[in-house]
């Protein structure tokens, strides 16, 4: 991949002054047109550093629509300040324990996937308890997420928790 980047400015009608424009063209090998971006900004930063930034500032965002969407952190209808403050804390507590199980304990061949769909195929999940005299076993169905996957998941945690008490 080839890429190229300039810079120039530009004043749109209704704007007060003229603003910095940081262009990115990109050629990607086997395809016939290149890719062209444009960011407008106020960033004196050098032109690749600018799409560096943007860049992380939507993947933040990204991770701000998928909590919304996934956990539902923005229904705070509490009464009391307090309680949505409590219940805010939950959901971002909630956030951070399924980026975790995502980044460290996912087999990598879904490690990709949405907190959707981690809620509704690992969590959401209905499953049957079966009690025994020393142990209780689970019984889900596989459809969701398969027998193998599961067994990686749960040899992933036992080595974590195996490292975390080495002396």
């Amino acid at each position: 991949m080839e890429r190229h980047y300039a810079n120039f400015t530009y004043q749109a009608k209704s704007w007060s002054n003229p603003r910095r424009v940081v262009a990115k063209v990109e050629w990607h090998p086997g395809e016939l047109f290149p890719r062209v971006g444009y960011l407008v900004t106020t960033l004196t930063v050098p032109d690749d550093r600018v799409f560096q930034f943007y860049s992380r500032r939507g993947t933040a965002e990204q991770y701000i629509k998928e909590g919304k969407y996934a956990l539902k952190w923005t229904r705070l209808s509490c009464k009391s300040f307090k309680a949505n403050e409590v219940r805010l804390q939950l959901h971002a507590l909630a956030y951070n324990l399924a980026n975790f199980l995502r980044t460290l304990v996912l087999p990598n061949s879904i490690a990709d996937w949405s907190l959707t769909s981690l809620r509704d195929r690992m969590i959401k999940i209905g499953a049957k308890a079966i009690c025994h005299a020393r142990s209780i076993t689970l019984q889900l169905a596989e459809v969701a997420v398969p027998r193998d996957l599961w067994a990686q998941t749960l040899a992933t945690i036992a080595g974590l928790k195996a490292r975390a008490q080495a002396p």
